[in-house]
């Protein structure tokens, strides 16, 4: 017996499946096939806020570098009006090498929901669902060979 995929909720062999209390034998799966839910809109909205979070100090930065350079200040003034700006603007890479690592994990979720269903004898069967996307990947792909026709004995 092959181990496609394990984890505590679900475990998908060359002989079967376990997966959301239901225990199926793989010959027992007529058809299995995915769908994909509404988006979340929630989800969206907080890239956005993060990419808005990320542009906000480059914004200051810039506009206090332009304000130097407008105001009929000292030069002392101006000089530090500019490197402020600068500093906030520098200030931005390692905020925005934090705020980039949390859009990525949003991609890796998802920002919808995912179902995996299966035609049985008994009927259709939700076997799955999940908002990883990551992880409904790795189970749907690894229930696709463990039904591959020459994977089966």
């Amino acid at each position: 017996m092959t181990t496609y995929y394990r984890d505590p909720d679900v475990w998908i062999t060359s002989t079967g499946v376990r997966m959301n209390g239901h225990d199926l034998r793989l010959e027992q799966l007529l058809q299995v096939w995915h769908k994909s839910g509404r988006r979340s809109w929630g989800t969206i909205a907080g890239r956005g806020a993060v990419g808005l979070a990320i542009l906000t100090p480059i914004v200051v930065g810039l506009l206090a570098v332009a304000v130097a350079l407008v105001i009929d200040a000292s030069t002392a003034t101006t000089l530090a009006l500019a490197g402020g700006g600068v500093l906030i603007g520098l200030a931005t890479a390692p905020l925005a090498d934090v705020l980039l690592e949390r859009v990525d994990r949003s991609y890796d979720r998802g920002s919808r929901s995912r179902e995996i269903w299966a035609r049985t004898p008994g009927g259709d069967l939700l076997l799955l669902s999940t908002r990883d996307a990551a992880r409904f990947g790795r189970i749907y792909r690894a229930l696709q060979r463990a039904l591959e026709p020459a994977t089966r004995r």
